[in-house]
C-alpha cells in the first residue's frame, strides 16, 4: 500500500507556521510538497534559535518532508517556473497578506483557467474579505482579538497568551481539513475550488463552550486558571511537591474521588459538593479542601491513587519532563533522523497511528534551495538554462552542488 496522498503535488508558498504546519502534515501523509521559498534569507523561521551547523532547529522539526526551491518570485522567469509548476500541482497553499499573491500573478485567478482541478487554499491573519481583510496578523494579535487572551490565565491577573502559538496551529488545521474535504470533493466531481481561512476565525472555531455561555446567557468568559468553567473538580491542584490534575465531574468519579482517593466521605454529603451545581458554585472552597487534603504527599502519590480509582488525573509536567517520558518514548512521539547539515536530530513524532499505511517522515527538512535544479529538470528546462538562472539570480540553492554530490555518493 502506499502512502493516502501518494502522487499529490503539492505547491508550498507558505511562510513560518500556519501554512507550514499544514504542509508538513500533508506531506506526512505522503505528498510531494515543494516549499517555495525567497533568497539568500528563505522562510522567516530559518532565522529562528537555536541553531546547529548553522542550520535553524526549528525550522528542521516543522518542515520535514518537503524539497526546497529557492526562487525570485517577483522575476519574470521566477513566476514563470511557478506557473509551471501551478499547472501540475493538486493543492497550493499560501499565507501572504491578501492581495499579494494577486500582485505577483500567481493568485487562483492566474492558475485556475490552466488548472481547474486545482485546490488553491490561502491563510491569512484576518481573512480575504471583511473591514479586517487587508490588515497582516500574528498568532498574538489573533489571540488578543478572538477573546482567548482575556479568558487565559488566572483570575484578576493581566491577558495570558494561550503557551503555544494556538492560533496559528488552528489556522493550519483548519486548512488541512479544509483541503482534504476540497480533495474528496474533487475525486467526486473532478472540480478544484478556492478555499480560505484565518488565524482569528480558526482559533475563534475552537471556543464552542465561550460561545453557547454568550449567545445562551450572556455570561463574558473570563481566566478561570485551570478550572473547567462547566465542572468541577476539574483543574490543577497543589500537592506536596508539584501539581496534579483531576477530572471528577461526573457523580460516579467524585464518588470514587471522595472514597477511594482522598479518603473524605464527608465531602459526599456536604451540602457545598453534594451536586454538579453545588460544586461549581463554590469550586474556590472545594480547591481549599482538596489542596488540604493533597499537600499531605507528592504529586505521585496522588496520580497512583487517582489511577487506582478510575478517576482521570496525572502529574502537570514541565516541558522536559512530558519529553522523557516513558509513555511518550513507547508512542514514539520523539524520533531520531538524520538531517544533512544539523546531522542526528531528534523530531516530533507522528501524533496518528494506524491499522495501515497513513503517515510517515520520509525525509528531513531541506537546505535553503536544495532541491532547486532537480525541481526544474522534472518541469524539462535543460541544465544550461538552470546553470544560467542561477547565474542570474532566478533560482537559489545555498550549497548549490552539494545535493547533486549527496545523491550520487555511493550509499
Amino acid at each position: 500500500m502506499a502512502l493516502p496522498l501518494a502522487g499529490v503535488k503539492v505547491l508550498d508558498l507558505t511562510n513560518v507556521l500556519a501554512g507550514p504546519y499544514c504542509t508538513m502534515v500533508l506531506g506526512d501523509l505522503g505528498a510531494e510538497v515543494i516549499k517555495v521559498e525567497s533568497f539568500p534569507d528563505g522562510d522567516t523561521s530559518r532565522r529562528f534559535e537555536p541553531k546547529v551547523n548553522d542550520e535553524s532547529y526549528c525550522f528542521a522539526v516543522l518542515n520535514r518532508n518537503k524539497k526546497s526551491l529557492g526562487i525570485d518570485l517577483k522575476s519574470p522567469r521566477g513566476r514563470e517556473i511557478i506557473l509551471r509548476l501551478a499547472s501540475e500541482a493538486d493543492f497550493i497553499l499560501e499565507n501572504f497578506r491578501p492581495g499579494v499573491v494577486g500582485r505577483l500573478g500567481i493568485d487562483y485567478q492566474a492558475v485556475s483557467p490552466t488548472n481547474p482541478g486545482v485546490i488553491y487554499a490561502s491563510m491569512s491573519g484576518f481573512g480575504q474579505t471583511g473591514p479586517y481583510g487587508g490588515k497582516g496578523g500574528f498568532d498574538i494579535i489573533a489571540q488578543g482579538m478572538s477573546g482567548i487572551m482575556m479568558m487565559t490565565g488566572e483570575p484578576g491577573g493581566r491577558p495570558a497568551k494561550v503557551g503555544i502559538a494556538m492560533n496559528d496551529i488552528a489556522s493550519g488545521v483548519t486548512a488541512l481539513y479544509g483541503i482534504l474535504g476540497a480533495y474528496i470533493g474533487r475525486l467526486r466531481s473532478g472540480h478544484g475550488q478556492y478555499l480560505e481561512t484565518s488565524l482569528l476565525e480558526a482559533g475563534l472555531a475552537w471556543t464552542p463552550w465561550e460561545f453557547a455561555a454568550w449567545f445562551g446567557s450572556g455570561e463574558v468568559p473570563g481566566p478561570t486558571g485551570t478550572r473547567h468553567r462547566r465542572s468541577a473538580p476539574y483543574q490543577a491542584y497543589r500537592t506536596q511537591d508539584g501539581y496534579v490534575t483531576v477530572g471528577a465531574g461526573s457523580n460516579k468519579l467524585w464518588n470514587n474521588f471522595c472514597r477511594r482517593v482522598c479518603d473524605t466521605p464527608q465531602w459526599l454529603t456536604d451540602p457545598r459538593f453534594a451536586t454538579e451545581e453545588a460544586r461549581l458554585a463554590n469550586v474556590d472552597d472545594l480547591e481549599r479542601e482538596i489542596e488540604v487534603v493533597f499537600a499531605a504527599h507528592p504529586t505521585a502519590h496522588w496520580v497512583a491513587r487517582l489511577d487506582a480509582a478510575g478517576v482521570p488525573g496525572g502529574p502537570v509536567y514541565g516541558y522536559e519532563q512530558i519529553l522523557a517520558d516513558s509513555h511518550i518514548k513507547a508512542r514514539k512521539m520523539v524520533v531520531d533522523i538524520e538531517h544533512p547539515l544539523i546531522g542526528p536530530m531528534k523530531t516530533i513524532g507522528l501524533p496518528l497511528k494506524s491499522t495501515g499505511e497513513l503517515t510517515e517522515i520520509r525525509r528531513p527538512a531541506p537546505w535553503l534551495g536544495q532541491h532547486s535544479a532537480e525541481i526544474l529538470r522534472a518541469l524539462g528546462y535543460p541544465d544550461a538554462e538552470i546553470g544560467a538562472m542561477f547565474a542570474d539570480g532566478v533560482i537559489y540553492d545555498r550549497l548549490r552542488g552539494e545535493g547533486e554530490r549527496a545523491a550520487a555518493a555511493p550509499k
